[in-house]
């Protein structure tokens, strides 16, 4: 790069005409001085390439002078100008309306006739000015530029270094929170597990002997009535009567076996909050989940007391006088606000999201198709029977209901949207806020046909959110 093509991209430019000095921004500029035309050019001032020889451009340092020799109102030398077409006069005024070069008669009397126009020296001048005022500003641009490159870079570099160990730390004692409250919990639940084993094996056994004993205790019974059955005589049979009693007795105490919950493993011994939240979260913000795409309410299933939308994702609960007898159909609730969801779940992995922010009373979960339709029973409410399983909202409290069973559900806040997970493999349904991906309730159960998600209303609107 030459040396003036440098000072042409970095030095600070200034143009002097009558003014002594001016100062540029941080104090890196030098002080201008005017300069005065001479027959000798001094050492380092150069003919301006574009003034006919009317300016100087005085060359000191990082700085440049533009130093006019002419005044604004001198006239311009003939043998630069060109010559008017029109009248044959030389060009010597700019119509800024039009954008071009105009003799004076152009401006009195031609075309230009009351156009906006300066005398070329002027313009000239101006656009020169322009010129000056935007190499001064790409000059302090460059400087600031610098001074990012050298400063503000430099300092990131040094910071990214130490905010990127700070960040390794925090993720390996996050991982090692997690790994600790994991290693806890996994000991705990398998020394849980393992003493519900050895309780359900104390249960078998205790079992196993006692009607072991009983087994004995009958046939020795029996082989003692069939003896006096074969071998008595009448007289004797007859007299015997007591002893005959007695041993039927006995044999009635022995009782009849019966299969309870005490000789099966609880589920509950491997269940944990901390588990479920990790393992839910886990599927829900992992890279393979999503939602039912085309998950909507039927249509079909959808109670009177309730309007669907046009596109099938929100039921409002409609007051008496807005109401409407809809044509029978079978598979429509007639006494509860419920619909159903058009995808039945019997495999792989599921959620949900519903908005619940507007309304006051609803119920939400999942249910066998099986569930009755008709009638005002608790076969048709939902959470009332043993085929549906829901979360329940109203006056304020939440509940999960099964089989007319409830569970209060002690929530901090009031989640504006409730998410439902079922895992068919696990045979797991999760409720969670998916707002903060807090688990509220969890179950486990063998579910023994395909799921529907379920669904009443009876306050406001609830909306299907994909």
């Amino acid at each position: 790069m030459t040396e003036d093509r440098g000072i042409c991209d970095l030095a600070v430019v200034s143009l002097q005409d009558s003014e002594p000095e001016a100062e540029m921004e941080d104090g890196e500029s030098h002080a201008y001085h005017q300069g005065k035309k001479d027959s000798k050019q001094p050492e380092g001032t150069t003919k301006h390439p574009f003034n006919g020889g009317m300016d100087n451009v005085n060359v000191s340092g990082n700085s440049v002078t533009l130093t006019s020799t002419n005044n604004p109102k001198s006239e311009i030398e003939p043998s630069t100008l060109k010559t008017c077409v029109d009248h044959d006069s030389e060009l010597d005024s700019f119509c800024s309306s039009e954008g071009k070069l105009i003799c004076s008669l152009c401006a009195i009397s031609g075309p230009c006739q009351g156009h906006t126009v300066t005398p070329l020296a002027t313009q000239a001048t101006a656009v020169r000015n322009q010129l000056v005022d935007s190499c001064e500003k790409m000059q302090l641009q460059a400087s600031r530029i610098e001074r990012f490159i050298s400063q503000t870079l430099s300092a990131k570099e040094k910071a990214v270094q130490a905010d990127a160990s700070a960040a390794r730390e925090r993720v390996l004692a996050q991982v090692n929170a997690v790994r600790e409250a994991l290693e806890e919990e996994e000991q705990r639940l398998l020394e849980a597990v393992q003493k519900e084993q050895e309780r359900v094996e104390q249960c078998l056994l205790t079992q196993r002997a006692h009607w072991s004993q009983a087994l004995t205790t009958l046939a020795h019974t029996r082989t003692n009535l069939v003896h006096t059955l074969t071998h008595s005589q009448d007289a004797q049979l007859v007299t015997s009567s007591q002893e005959i009693s007695d041993r039927l007795e006995e044999a009635e105490g022995v009782g009849e076996p019966r299969d309870t919950e005490q000789l099966n493993l609880s589920s509950a011994c491997s269940d944990s909050r901390l588990m479920q939240g990790l393992w839910a979260s886990a599927v829900l913000l992992g890279p393979s989940a999503h939602g039912p795409a085309n998950l909507r309410f039927q249509e079909r299933s959808i109670s009177s007391m309730l309007s669907l939308s046009a596109d099938e994702c929100t039921l409002t609960f409609l007051p008496k006088r807005a109401r409407q007898s809809p044509p029978y159909d079978p598979a429509r609730f007639d006494c509860w606000p419920n619909a159903l969801g058009t995808l039945a779940i019997s495999s792989g992995t599921h959620s949900w999201v519903l908005d619940v922010g507007q309304s006051d009373a609803y119920k939400v979960g999942v249910c066998y198709a099986s569930m009755d339709r008709k009638g005002s029973g608790n076969v048709a409410r939902l959470g009332y029977n043993d085929r549906s399983w829901v979360l329940s909202h109203y006056e304020g409290d939440f509940t999960f209901c099964h089989a007319g069973r409830h569970v209060a559900l002690h929530l901090i806040q009031r989640p504006k949207h409730v998410g439902m997970l079922v895992d068919w493999p696990s045979q797991t349904l999760v409720f969670y806020d998916p707002d903060s991906y807090c688990v509220l309730h969890a179950i486990s159960h063998p579910f023994s046909a395909p799921l529907l998600p379920a669904c009443a209303v009876a306050d406001h609107s609830v909306t299907l959110l994909h």
